[in-house]
C-alpha cells in the first residue's frame, strides 16, 4: 500500500497540463485518511495580491479528492458534489499548506475536512468536501 501512495504522489506532484500543477500544489502525503500539500501564494491571488478563495477552494477539492479517490479504491472514481469553504484570513506571501482529514468514508460517499493554513501555522481557511464514488467508466 505504501509503495502505491508513493506512486499516487509522483505521479500527482509530477502531472502535466492539470490545474493542481500549475496553481503549483506539492503534495506531502497521501492516505485515505489524509492528505497533505503545499501550495504557493505567488502566482494564486486576487487583483489586490491577496490568496484567492478560489485557490483555496482549488487546493482543498484537490486534496479531499485525492483522499476520497484512494479510500474508493480500485475500479472506482470520486467525483466532488459538494464544497463549501470559509475564509478566515488572507495571505499575501510564502505557502499555504492544506490538511485533508477524513470526516465519512462510505461506500457511496466520502467526506473531508480541509484546513489551510500560512507559513506561521494561522488559519487562513476551513473547507469541507463531499465526494461521491463510483465505478469507474
Amino acid at each position: 500500500m505504501a509503495e502505491d501512495l508513493r506512486e499516487l504522489t509522483a505521479l500527482l506532484n509530477g502531472a502535466k497540463g492539470n490545474l493542481p500543477q500549475a496553481m503549483g500544489i506539492e503534495f506531502v502525503e497521501a492516505s485515505a485518511e489524509r492528505v497533505t500539500a503545499r501550495m504557493p501564494v505567488a502566482g494564486n491571488t486576487q487583483p489586490y495580491g491577496l490568496l484567492h478563495g478560489g485557490a483555496s477552494c482549488v487546493l482543498a477539492e484537490t486534496l479531499g479528492s485525492v483522499g476520497a479517490a484512494i479510500h474508493a479504491g480500485a475500479g472506482r472514481i470520486a467525483v466532488g458534489i459538494e464544497i463549501n469553504a470559509t475564509h478566515h484570513r488572507s495571505a499575501t506571501e510564502g505557502t499555504v499548506t492544506g490538511v485533508a482529514t477524513r470526516v465519512h468514508g462510505g461506500r457511496s460517499l466520502a467526506t473531508y475536512e480541509i484546513v489551510i493554513t500560512d507559513d506561521a501555522d494561522r488559519r487562513i481557511c476551513t473547507a469541507r468536501l463531499t465526494c461521491m464514488l463510483r465505478d469507474a467508466p
